[in-house]
Parts: structure tokens; C-alpha cells; sequence
């Protein structure tokens, strides 16, 4: 039955959704304006991986985010939005770097595409940043980690939202090495992400006072690490840290656990998303320590928003899934204040802006480089017993403060003009 819903979804949202303007709402500071909007409507982009490893990440469930963010700016503003007509248009990038490519190509060139959300897998991202700079297109990157999109990879047109992988190193290195783990193999998938994601850690970890005494790369997808566990073990270390995610993340920790590891070595989890958990179980994953950078039962504003998301998907949303949300609503914002969907006068108006919503806390775009500066979250999987409903996985050991979860801007950035 949910395998139909979804579908079903996929496929309405693939389609332009024209939303009219209803009556009513606040208004803004374009409102009962003039507007100068390309082809008089606002045109929304969504890539990501909808059938593969990361499906459950993100997938046809950050449409629905989306779909969420373009109804409550019209319900906010009604017959005052400057976007009377807004369409969400959907592709399959199957994490292949030279689809992402051409998908972001037709999504800008024949759909015309005012931005593009979401691409996880790192290789994909890096590909449609390139789009975006070259046809002067926004893209606004959630679910890549990578660091080089906002260092040697950024550009004017693209901002970093969610998290990369310097951020989750900060948070859960640090405090795996400072309670005494410090001897560490890591495992990581070789591209991009992996790649980036084994950087960060070793480079934390070394920091910090622990050592690192084997990287070793893996296939990217893959549903058989038995070997790559076997020589992480190699040395005695304190801790095997896997670098995957998603189903690959899965294939890991459910190998990992039927290994002679188990119990005798510490499994560190660079990224992991509720998702992950759910579909393993907590027994699999119980005591783990991991960063995260939203979780649906924080507070009563995040349950709330997750509550809403629930009625349309079935599911609690991930991360991935809020940030989408947030960061279309913060683009249709922009829209509403400038009264255009010009890119260069969006950028502007992003530029520096503060934001504090559902997603973002105390947060800022950062000029330097578009990273996004959030608070970041020391997260910790609860045991059986203390699994209270279905989706309530995670307890918040504590919250990481914006200026402390993230480092300075890259000098390898150059945004330019």
C-alpha cells in the first residue's frame, strides 16, 4: 500500500502543479504590487534520488515538503503573493553524476526552472552547482555534504543548507574522541561524499587527540562489506567509524553487528537519518552517538510541522525532508520580498539574512560562502525501553551552537560575480 502512495505522488508531482492564488492572507512587501516573475509564475525543481540507496532520505517524500512550502505561502499571503502560479517539476537523478547533469540542464533549459532543490550524493551536486553557475540559476544544495560546495566548488548561484561534512565531524567526533575512543579505522564510500566524509573525520579525530589507522575506501552502491569490516578490525581499534548512508549505511551497520566486531569494537556513524534507524530497528543501532541536523520531536514547533507532514506521507520526516521545506518557503520569501524571480536580485536578497524557522535555528546565510549557520544537534539512538512511539528514536544529548558546529569559510571559496 505505501509503495502504491508513493507512486502515486511521485507521479503527480512529476507533473507541473499550477496552484491559484486563493483570497485572504498577510500581506508582504510586494503586496498589491507589480510583480516581474519569468513567464508570470515561479517554477520549483526538485532532484534527488527516488528509486535507489538514498530514496528514503529524501526521495518523492521532499516533494511532499515542497508541495507543504507552496501552500502555506499561498494560504500566507493569498490573493497579496507575488507567485499567484507556482509549479513543482521532479526528476530521478539515480546518483549518477551525468544525469544529475543533464536532468538539471532540461529542468532549467525546457522547464524552466527558477531553482533547484535538494540532490543528495555529492558527485550529482557538484555537477548541477556547474549548471547553476553557467545559466545563472539558483540551486540551493540539501542533502550533499560535500565541503567543496562551499569551498573550491561554490559559486554565486548555489547555497549550502543543511550540513556538510565538516559540520558532522565537529559535533560527534569530538565527542566520541573526548570520552576516550581514540584509536579509529574509518570505512567510507569512494566518491565524492565518502571521500569528503573521511577528510573531515580523520582530520577532527587527529585534532582532537586520537589517531587514525587505516582509511579504507568502498564500492559506492554496495550491499556486501564483509570484507572492508574485516580489515577496519585490523589493529584492535577503539572505533570503526562507516562513512555510507542510507541503504548502504544499513548493509553496513547490519553487517557490522554480525561480525566478531560486535561488542568488542565502538561503530561510529558519521551521517544517519531517522529513516535509517526505523528501518533497522533501534536494537541495531542503540547507544549510538551521531550528529544531526533536525529532528522532528525536538519541540513542540518541529512535532507540529512534523504532525502536518505526516498526514500527507504516512512517515516522520527526515531531515532532509524539513530542510526542503524550509528551503523553498526561504526562496518564495525572497520572491514575495523583491517582487521578482531574478536570480541575481534573490541572491541579494539571501545574502546575509537571518532566518529562524521550523529547520533553521539562529541561523544565518552566510555572505562569504551561502553555507547556511545553524545550531546542530549531539544525537544519541535510544534503547528499546525508552522507545515510546513508533518515530520517537532519538534522544538530543545536546544542542551545538551555530558558531561552534561550523568553521570559517574556505579560502579556496571564490565566489566572484
Amino acid at each position: 500500500m505505501r509503495r502504491r502512495h508513493l507512486t502515486a505522488i511521485a507521479l503527480t508531482s512529476s507533473a507541473s502543479l499550477a496552484l491559484a492564488a486563493c483570497g485572504g492572507g498577510a500581506g508582504g512587501p510586494q503586496a498589491g504590487g507589480s510583480s516581474k516573475l519569468t513567464d508570470d509564475k515561479i517554477v520549483i525543481g526538485l532532484i534527488n534520488d527516488q528509486s535507489g540507496v538514498y530514496k528514503d532520505v529524501s526521495g518523492p517524500n521532499s516533494g511532499i515538503a515542497i508541495q507543504m512550502a507552496i501552500d502555506d505561502y499561498k494560504a500566507k499571503y493569498g490573493d497579496k503573493a507575488v507567485a499567484k502560479t507556482i509549479e513543482l517539476v521532479q526528476a530521478d537523478h539515480q546518483n549518477k553524476p551525468d544525469v544529475a547533469n543533464t536532468k538539471s540542464q532540461e529542468m532549467y533549459d525546457r522547464q524552466n526552472a527558477d531553482v533547484i532543490l535538494d540532490v543528495p550524493n555529492s558527485a550529482a551536486a557538484i555537477a548541477i552547482a556547474t549548471q547553476a553557475k553557467n545559466k545563472k540559476k539558483l540551486y540551493i544544495n540539501i542533502s550533499a555534504g560535500s565541503t567543496t560546495l562551499s569551498g573550491e566548488n561554490c559559486n554565486k548561484y548555489m547555497f549550502h543548507y543543511a550540513y556538510d561534512t565538516a559540520m558532522l565531524a565537529k559535533v560527534s567526533a569530538k565527542g566520541i574522541v573526548d570520552a576516550g575512543s581514540k584509536s579509529w579505522n574509518i570505512v567510507y564510500p569512494d566518491y565524492a561524499f565518502g571521500q569528503d566524509m573521511n577528510k573531515s573525520f580523520a582530520a577532527e579525530v587527529k585534532a582532537n587527540g586520537g589517531t587514525v589507522g587505516q582509511s579504507i575506501a568502498t564500492p559506492f552502491p554496495s550491499d556486501n562489506f564483509a570484507t572492508f569490516i574485516t580489515k577496519a578490525g585490523e589493529g584492535n581499534p577503539q572505533v570503526v567509524a562507516s562513512m555510507h548512508a542510507g541503504g548502504d549505511l544499513i548493509n553496513f551497520v547490519k553487517q557490522f553487528n554480525q561480525s566478531a566486531l560486535k561488542g568488542k569494537t565502538q561503530l561510529a556513524v558519521g551521517l544517519m537519518f531517522i529513516t535509517d534507524i526505523h528501518a533497522l530497528g533501534v536494537e541495531q543501532f542503540a547507544g549510538t552517538q551521531f550528529t544531526d541536523a533536525w529532528y522532528w520531536n525536538f519541540d513542540d514547533q518541529n512535532r507540529q510541522w512534523a504532525d502536518k507532514f505526516k498526514a500527507k506521507a504516512n512517515v516522520r520526516p527526515s531531515f532532509a525532508n524539513a530542510a526542503n521545506y524550509s528551503a523553498a518557503m526561504q526562496y518564495l520569501e525572497a520572491v514575495q520580498e523583491t517582487g521578482t524571480d531574478n536570480a541575481d536580485e534573490i541572491v541579494k536578497n539571501l545574502e546575509g539574512k537571518k532566518i529562524n524557522d521550523m529547520f533553521v535555528r539562529n541561523g544565518e546565510i552566510r555572505k562569504a560562502d551561502h553555507k547556511v549557520i545553524k545550531d546542530a544537534y549531539l544525537a544519541k539512538v535510544k534503547t528499546k525501553d525508552q522507545v515510546k512511539e513508533e518515530w520517537d528514536l532519538e534522544q538530543i544529548v545536546t544542542t551545538v551552537p551555530a558558531a561552534q558546529a561550523y568553521g570559517e569559510p574556505q579560502a579556496s571559496c571564490k565566489m566572484g560575480g
